[in-house]
């Protein structure tokens, strides 16, 4: 079993890394998707499909790309955007529209809500980066309404007859454009290992399912190495 000292020993690590990414996280996710990750939010955004006059929850909310569209999209939704990075709410504060969402800096594996008060949750690259998987998803299930919807974009590590070379580009083209883009190829060696670490999303599928989430689905992207992942939380 981890211990408690060991994950804040890596929560404080991540917690470094988006802090100093903040400044061109961005213009990365533009570079390393060809200009889809900006597409692949509004998908995040239409797919939560939340309740008119509702609440919706968007948690590493980062630069606040799928919180704002959100906001766009659904106008009499109460949006709040969390991030565990303050730089990075900073960043999002700072964008056109910021004022339509209430941005909180909080912990995924502690959120500060009440049980069942959001009608929808979205997030956007959490599940990798955090210690206890089990205990972020349970939390989502718990500030989720019955009848609620979360919808996840994430990593996944490639398959099929793409693996090698998807496997081989994300290993050596991944880091080389964060020290040509952003001049930090240590922070991008990181997300990439991060990335072909990361559970495939039958796992996720089975760990929502296993705390009663329902009608669950995923569609993946870009070669295999990104998916949307929904689910509907149970009565």
């Amino acid at each position: 079993m981890t211990s408690d000292r060991a994950r804040r020993g890596k929560g404080s690590e991540v917690h470094g890394i988006f802090q100093k990414i903040a400044g061109y996280y961005d213009r990365m996710n533009f570079v390393m998707t060809l200009g889809r990750h900006e597409k692949w939010c509004r998908e995040v955004a239409a797919r939560v499909a939340p309740v008119r006059g509702g609440q919706l929850l968007d948690l590493a909310t980062g630069t606040g790309v799928i919180a704002l569209e959100a906001a766009r999209r659904h106008p009499t939704v109460t949006v709040t955007g969390v991030d565990f990075s303050e730089e990075m709410l900073r960043r999002a504060k700072a964008k056109p529209g910021a004022g339509a969402v209430r941005w909180q800096h909080a912990d995924a594996a502690s959120l500060p809500f009440e049980d069942e008060f959001f009608d929808g949750i979205t997030e956007g690259y959490l599940l990798r980066n955090v210690e206890d998987l089990d205990r972020v998803l349970r939390e989502q299930h718990r500030v989720l309404k019955p009848g609620g919807r979360l919808v996840i974009l994430e990593t996944c590590p490639p398959s099929g007859l793409v693996e090698p070379v998807m496997k081989w580009g994300m290993r050596v083209v991944v880091p080389l454009l964060g020290q040509v883009v952003a001049r930090d190829r240590s922070s991008y060696s990181y997300l990439e290992s991060s990335t072909r670490a990361f559970e495939s999303p039958q796992s996720i599928a089975g760990a929502l399912r296993g705390l009663g989430f329902k009608d669950i689905g995923w569609r993946k992207k870009f070669f295999g190495t990104n998916v949307i992942l929904w689910a509907t939380k149970g009565d």
